[in-house]
C-alpha cells in the first residue's frame, strides 16, 4: 500500500466511503463525484498505479467484480444500461494513482453525453501500419 495514495487510504479505513462490495482483496464505493448517482468504483487493496503494471490475474478476478456491480446496479437501481471505464495516466483522466474501475448506470433519461469526436486516419496504410506497431509489442 502506497501511504499517500487516497484509495490505498480508504482501504486502510483512513477515509471513510460508502461500501458496495468487498471481499479479500476488492474494494467498491460509490464514487464522490458522481457522473450519475450509484456511480461506483471497483479498486484491489493491493496498491497498483495502472493497468499495465496490474498482474494479470488481479485483474480477471478484479473483472469479475466489475460483473458483480454492474448487475447489482442494474437489478437494484433498473438502470437501463452500464458504462464501464478505466483511465490510465493524466492524459487519459486518471486522477488518483490506483489502478480502479468507474462502473456508471445509465438511464434512457439521465441526460449525460459523452462528446465523442470520432477522428480518422489519412490513410488505410497509416491505420495499418499503427496496427503493426502496436501489434509488433503485444508480445
Amino acid at each position: 500500500m502506497s501511504t499517500d495514495c487516497l484509495f490505498c487510504k480508504i482501504v486502510r479505513g483512513d477515509i471513510p466511503c460508502a461500501k458496495v462490495y468487498e471481499d479479500e482483496n476488492f474494494l467498491a464505493f460509490l464514487d464522490i463525484g458522481p457522473i450519475i448517482k450509484g456511480h461506483t468504483l471497483v479498486i484491489p487493496r493491493e496498491h497498483y498505479a495502472s493497468l499495465p503494471e496490474t498482474p494479470a490475474p488481479l485483474l480477471a478476478d478484479m473483472m469479475s467484480v466489475v460483473q458483480r456491480i454492474a448487475g447489482a446496479q442494474m437489478n437494484a437501481l433498473k438502470a437501463d444500461g452500464i458504462n464501464i471505464v478505466q483511465n490510465n495516466g493524466r492524459a487519459a483522466g486518471q486522477l488518483v494513482d490506483h489502478i480502479h474501475f468507474h462502473i456508471i448506470p445509465r438511464f434512457t433519461t439521465d441526460g449525460h453525453k459523452w462528446n465523442w469526436a470520432a477522428k480518422s486516419y489519412d490513410s488505410p496504410a497509416e491505420m495499418q501500419s499503427m496496427a503493426d506497431q502496436i501489434s509488433a509489442r503485444c508480445s
